[in-house]
């Protein structure tokens, strides 16, 4: 999408690792269904095969200001580069064995309706804004303007299991990128 990719990655903070994430490998998705933008109920303990499951704060809206500061917050800015990386590379994921990748954050179905609309995503977003996949997983999250938002992580799973993490995920729009690379080096 046009504008996206003009973003300086050396003028944005650049999250840090704080252990949020260190416990998922070899965790089992939980009895949870989330609702995604397809309008399915997407049972988390039933996902099979190679699944990815992308996590950001919030895409914005169009003609809906960001909170005061977004920029500033490490982690923060890049949920709709790191979207569209994987829209881009959706076929090469695909030929590198992922059955399924979801996107993942705390905002409203409605909202990421828009969002999966808008930038063409060949994959559904799904929605955790009652927290509780985030809460069961005990998943890394910030506070901002009142809203719990999930910190930006990426997970990798066989047969509903955790096998892999990238945390902190920087710069977003290089995630995809970085999976491909974790994906080819482990099936070769």
């Amino acid at each position: 999408m046009a504008g996206f990719n003009d973003v300086d990655w050396s003028t944005i903070p650049a999250p840090t690792d704080d252990g949020g994430t260190d416990h998922l490998v070899g965790e089992r998705m939980p009895a949870i269904a989330l609702r995604s933008t397809s309008g399915a109920e997407v049972a988390l303990d039933e996902l099979a095969g190679l699944v990815i499951i992308y996590a950001y704060p919030m895409t914005g809206t169009p003609g809906t200001a960001l909170p005061d500061g977004w920029d500033s917050m490490p982690g923060a800015r890049g949920c709709t580069p790191q979207s569209c990386a994987f829209r881009d590379h959706a076929a090469e994921l695909a030929e590198s064995g992922v059955n399924t990748v979801f996107g993942l954050s705390t905002q409203s179905p409605q909202e990421q309706a828009e969002a999966a609309v808008r930038l063409e995503l060949p994959f559904a977003l799904l929605s955790d804004g009652a927290l509780a996949f985030a809460q069961a997983m005990k998943l890394p999250t910030f506070v901002v303007d009142g809203k719990t938002l999930l910190k930006r992580f990426t997970l990798v799973l066989r047969n509903g299991v955790v096998v892999k993490v990238f945390y902190p995920v920087f710069p977003p729009d290089a995630n995809a990128s970085m999976v491909l690379d974790w994906l080819r080096q482990t099936t070769s």
